[in-house]
């Protein structure tokens, strides 16, 4: 982690943005910062009143990490440049198509049931209900092959999960 001054770390974020507008993402983080290296004591009425420095983070996951620390003085008008930079990439972001999600959701749980449930292959094999029966024994070869190929899946994420 990389502790910079406040402009350049405003600068880096900004560049990161840009970076990242096609795909990946951002983490920030923000904190209080203490120079005491002992215990925490929990309470007392001069720390109500007390100011202490903020520590912000930024890294995109790999090997962007940057963080500095805004002293209590300089906390409004570092929020507010940090404010504009957020603001201003909030563009990027894609809201979630939520009727979409719960549709797939459904289709995916409408197909489990019916891999679940077993075709049986009844009626005459010769005469009236011939067809009907083919239909239905076509259905259940096809309901196997369909398990089949699942069950190929499935192995095959537990073996890569494994290794």
């Amino acid at each position: 982690m990389q502790l910079v001054d406040n402009e350049t770390f405003l600068k880096q974020v900004s560049t990161l943005f840009e970076s990242s507008s096609r795909a990946g993402s951002i983490w920030l983080t923000h904190k209080r910062l203490l120079h005491e290296g002992g215990d925490a004591h929990m309470s007392s009425d001069d720390d109500a009143n007390k100011e202490y420095p903020c520590l912000v983070r930024v890294t995109d996951g790999e090997d962007a990490k940057f963080s500095t620390v805004v002293q209590p003085e300089d906390l409004e008008k570092f929020h507010a440049a940090y404010g504009t930079i957020l603001k201003s990439s909030m563009g990027t972001l894609r809201k979630r198509d939520k009727k979409r999600e719960k549709q797939r959701a459904e289709d995916a749980a409408r197909k489990k049931r019916r891999m679940q449930e077993d075709i049986s292959v009844e009626g005459p094999k010769r005469g009236a209900g011939r067809r009907k029966r083919q239909r239905k024994a076509k259905a259940a070869a096809k309901l196997e092959e369909a398990k089949k190929r699942a069950q190929e899946r499935e192995e095959a994420k537990s073996r890569a999960k494994a290794s």
